[in-house]
């Protein structure tokens, strides 16, 4: 029997797809404002990716913040609010203590987002029923690329052989795994470490690949897989497999390369006895009592 997690990361591409195909580009932030991107958990790395391509594309200052550690002193054009519940009690929070306009991205109407912030951008059929969040954070993440001008082509191609290629027995194996970005692909890298740790309970840390060589590849050992999403900096393969540790990469498009991260992660919690449609000590939302 398939799991709610394994459908939904299955279904990624078309969701790609449809959200590519119809990006609200009125709610989005404009191009020149100064914005703020803001969410918990899964939400937070996305946030962190858009910031460093929305930059990059030369659209403006963008910074990401937990929605819990938000500068509320400081100047922002426009708050971009990630949600996929809507319900979240520190995103909330902030959109009811801020005066700047915001914008909201979630996957349920029928939460109290929809009147928290002055724009929303619904996409119901991303939705999910496993607290694991994949497919929702990776299509939101697709239709802000698309917004900020980048053709997705390539990525939804990737994103069809992440799905399907099988998992190298080494990496559903693995003792420990350190997951590395450089740029947008650091949240990703994040991201991916992530879902390791509540699909499976694995060991995973996540930094930056530059950041890797200054004290975190002191852990690599035989067993243990440092798992770069993008390229990797000149030299690092050979640093990291002198130590008898494995260094995966790929040329997929990051976001396809978290693809298959996920996959591990289901197929790890599988081997280890575990549901991870319901991972433990977690819910689909963080809601605070007041």
């Amino acid at each position: 029997m398939t799991s709610h997690t394994e459908a939904e990361i299955a279904s990624q591409p078309s969701c790609w797809r449809r959200a590519v195909a119809g990006v609200p580009a009125d709610a989005l932030p404009r191009p020149g404002e100064r914005v703020a991107v803001v969410g918990c958990g899964t939400s937070w790395f996305v946030a962190m990716a858009y910031a460093v391509l929305r930059e990059q594309a030369g659209h403006g200052e963008t910074d990401a913040f937990a929605a819990s550690e938000f500068p509320t002193g400081r100047r922002y054009d426009r708050i971009l609010a990630l949600s996929r519940s809507g319900t979240t009690t520190e995103v909330l929070d902030l959109l009811a203590e801020t005066s700047t306009r915001s914008t909201a991205i979630t996957a349920d109407p029928g939460t109290p987002i929809m009147s928290a912030a002055d724009e929303v951008v619904v996409l119901d059929y991303a939705d999910e029923r496993s607290v694991v969040q994949t497919r929702f954070a990776t299509t939101q993440l697709a239709m802000l690329r698309a917004g900020l001008g980048e053709d997705l082509t390539r990525a939804v191609a990737d994103a069809e052989e992440a799905v399907a290629a099988p998992l190298p027995a080494e990496l559903v194996d693995a003792e420990q795994f350190s997951f590395l970005g450089t740029g947008w692909s650091v949240g990703l890298a994040q991201e991916a470490a992530l879902k390791m740790r509540e699909a499976s309970r694995s060991w995973t840390e996540a930094y930056p690949a530059m950041e890797y060589r200054h004290g975190p590849i002191s852990i690599a050992a035989p067993g243990r897989v440092t798992w770069m999403l993008g390229a990797a900096p000149e030299g690092l393969r050979e640093q990291v497999e002198a130590t008898g540790a494995t260094f995966f990469e790929s040329t997929l498009d990051p976001m396809a390369e978290l693809i298959r991260a996920q996959r591990v992660a289901v197929a790890r919690a599988f081997a280890r006895g575990l549901d991870p449609d319901e991972p433990m000590h977690l819910t689909r939302s963080v809601i605070l009592s007041p």
